[in-house]
């Protein structure tokens, strides 16, 4: 009796681990669905389409450091649509990814991004969420082209100042399709110090809904040759602002809102969506199609199974 119930035992702990190794690998494969940089690019140019596009916020930074060769592989390991990344001159007028101007939260090292040589960053190691030292090394902006080419697209931020430095190196590395600039001015000011690239790059208007000129700001972009795509940024969800992004859709402009934190969508944020991930479900129903999140996985798995991601 005790062998037969021993051989139950064991019978029904196999199957236990063998649907527990089967669910693992359905949310593996889940995580690692990846689409063509081609899909991905026509995904972005069809404002219409019910796909929600996914942008990682410095990349995959809770499991690599932020800005990080690592941390953008992940995301192309996970088929996240786009990255979103730092870039910053250095002394010696190199480009390389990272967010603040000092290197001091970043990195082993301390000082200005621009008082240190490339040469000398390279020595320097980067640090993880807490602070940790990593065996991960500052990557130049070009590594990063080369390394997301025809796989993944490419938001570059704190770059507008240095767009002709950035832009020689996406031409160089022929990235032009898969790269957006982006920056919080009006048409004509961007049309006049940005011109010369407008035709070969995506530009996207960042628009603070808070703003008295908010309106004024977007209807000067939406008026003629509307852009791929606006991000907007809301403090409260209440704002009338909201309302008109199924109008700029319709209209053939993406809408991007992030899901950073609480001051930028009206506190629909990631954090509380790690809670319960229906908060995703305000940017659905508000007709926003473009998401820069702090938690890819949580939120590509969310759209996933709602029909919304490949």
């Amino acid at each position: 009796m005790k062998t037969k119930l021993s051989i139950t035992i064991l019978f029904l702990l196999v199957i236990a681990c063998n649907k527990n190794t089967l669910k693992k690998r359905e949310i593996n494969q889940e995580l690692s669905k990846t689409t063509s940089i081609q899909d991905k690019i026509a995904n972005l140019k069809d404002s219409k389409n019910n796909e929600i596009i996914v942008v990682a916020h410095r990349a995959d930074w809770r499991h690599a450091p932020e800005n990080s060769l690592q941390a953008i592989q992940n995301c192309i390991n996970m088929g996240v649509d786009m990255v979103e990344i730092d870039v910053r001159e250095t002394k010696d007028g190199e480009l390389v990814l990272m967010h603040d101007i000092t290197i001091d939260r970043t990195t082993t090292g301390q000082g200005l991004v621009k008082e240190w040589t490339l040469d000398s960053l390279k020595n320097l190691f980067l640090k993880d969420g807490l602070g940790v030292a990593t065996p991960h090394k500052i990557p130049t902006l070009r590594e990063a082209l080369i390394l997301t080419k025809d796989k993944i697209l490419v938001n570059l931020d704190k770059s507008y100042a240095i767009f002709d430095k950035c832009y020689k190196i996406i031409q160089e590395t022929g990235t032009q399709d898969q790269v957006i600039i982006k920056g919080a001015k009006h048409k004509s000011l961007v049309q006049d110090e940005f011109g010369e690239y407008l035709d070969k790059v995506l530009f996207m208007p960042v628009v603070n809904l808070d703003h008295p000129n908010a309106t004024e700001m977007v209807n000067e972009y939406m008026e003629q040759d509307p852009p791929e795509a606006i991000e907007f940024t809301a403090k409260y969800d209440t704002l009338q602002g909201i309302n008109r992004f199924r109008e700029y859709r319709e209209k053939g402009t993406s809408v991007w809102v992030n899901a950073l934190w609480p001051q930028l969508n009206g506190g629909h944020d990631d954090e509380k969506a790690a809670l319960d991930p229906s908060v995703y479900d305000w940017y659905i129903d508000h007709h926003i199609d473009i998401i820069q999140t702090d938690r890819p996985a949580l939120l590509l798995n969310y759209l996933r199974s709602k029909g919304l991601h490949n």
